[in-house]
């Protein structure tokens, strides 16, 4: 039994990495990096990649089956409300009834910055209508308290932009978010490697979600499980806690009494 479980609208999950499937070379070595990791919920956007609405086709099921995931339908490539909540019905039919999903109301291909707006009318919709969202969304702790209030189950703010890689760009706000937070906080957008990782469950956010970081490494396999080390060093930090920073002097880390040659030694 874990001793400390994600917890996620009333489910426990072992592991507080969650992983995306798209840009790999194919099905298998989808699955490959997905085992590496030791994700138990696994993003799939509903746009791009068939769980079934395509039938005859290969589906992606097949080899991540729900009987051994969490299959969180996500909106990538939605940039309205109304986009968003069609694909996640869509989602939850070809999931009989799945109620977990991940919204995202993206603002422009460019950037994939969050249409914030659109995100809380979306999220307004879809959790009237039964579903557990949990959201992606701007690094703003106003809004986050807006998605929460609203009912969402988990909040999900960019590191820094889709796919960048850029890591965490600001730290400030992530805590801000996280302090006030009353469900769980997840890094969602922007981690490029391992310690960016680990900074995030440094900071106290509860898990981490990634795509491009492993998917584009020239490893997937070995950067997932990188990924799987960074995200439970970087909890186990947190848990830990840091000593305090001291900028103004050296501190010794062995004792200094009773040193030889001083009086009494």
């Amino acid at each position: 039994m874990n001793a400390d479980p994600l917890v996620i609208a009333g489910k426990s999950y072992g592991s507080r990495l969650l992983v995306g499937t798209g840009k790999y070379k194919d099905f298998a070595q989808t699955r490959e990096a997905i085992v590496a990791s030791g994700a138990e919920i696994i993003t799939v956007a509903i746009r791009r990649t068939n769980i079934g609405q395509e039938p005859g086709q290969p589906s992606l099921l097949d080899v991540l089956p729900p009987a051994q995931f969490t299959i969180l339908p996500n909106t990538a490539g939605c940039y309205t409300a109304e986009d968003a909540v069609r694909t996640l019905r869509l989602g939850r039919e070809l999931l009989d009834g799945h109620a977990l999903c991940k919204l995202e109301v993206l603002g422009d291909p460019q950037t994939l910055f969050p249409n914030m707006p659109e995100t809380l009318k979306a999220a307004a919709t879809l959790v009237k209508d039964g579903f557990q969202v949990m959201v992606y969304c701007a690094d703003d702790p106003i809004q986050a308290r807006m998605l929460e209030d609203i009912g969402c189950v988990a909040i999900m703010p960019l590191a820094s932009l889709i796919g960048s890689g850029m890591g965490i760009l600001n730290p400030w706000n992530l805590k801000l978010i996280i302090e006030q937070a009353k469900v769980p906080v997840l890094v969602d957008a922007g981690v490029g490697t391992a310690s960016d990782a680990a900074i995030a469950m440094e900071l106290g956010c509860d898990g981490v979600l990634m795509n491009t970081a492993i998917a584009a490494a020239r490893d997937p396999v070995l950067m997932a499980g990188a990924m799987k080390k960074a995200v439970e060093a970087g909890r186990e930090a947190f848990r830990a806690g840091r000593m305090p920073k001291k900028t103004y002097a050296a501190s010794p880390s062995s004792p200094v009494g009773g040193l030889i040659g001083q009086a009494g030694t």
